[in-house]
């Protein structure tokens, strides 16, 4: 199945999760997130723009916790906003806490 990639932050859920993360072609950067949640508030600017600079080698979705606890508590998401990248299926980083575009791509450099 080939997947196309919008350059767009996607929303998934704990059913979608196995099919839009664990089984995607490119390495997946899952935001977990909460309505309530200010500082998700304030990166999420920061990943639509690297889902939409970074299309060609990066997904870029979110999950919202509250609506999806299962996925949050098979990875041990504790605090939000975290940030996880998974390649071929396997968590490679985790970070917990919103940052500027730069730092993140830095952090991102050796998993993507």
């Amino acid at each position: 199945m080939t997947q196309t990639h919008t350059g767009e932050v996607s929303v998934i859920t704990d059913t979608t999760f196995a099919e839009q993360v664990l089984a995607a072609e490119l390495p997946v950067l899952v935001e977990f997130t909460a309505s309530w949640c200010p500082p998700c508030r304030m990166i999420a600017p920061v990943l639509a723009e690297i889902a939409r600079q970074e299309a060609h080698r990066l997904k870029v979705v979110e999950l919202d916790v509250d609506q999806n606890p299962g996925t949050t508590a098979t990875y041990g998401v504790l605090s939000m906003p975290t940030l996880m990248v998974f390649r071929a299926g396997e968590p490679m980083r985790s970070m917990v806490g919103a940052r500027t575009k730069r730092r993140l791509l830095e952090e991102l450099a050796d998993v993507i």
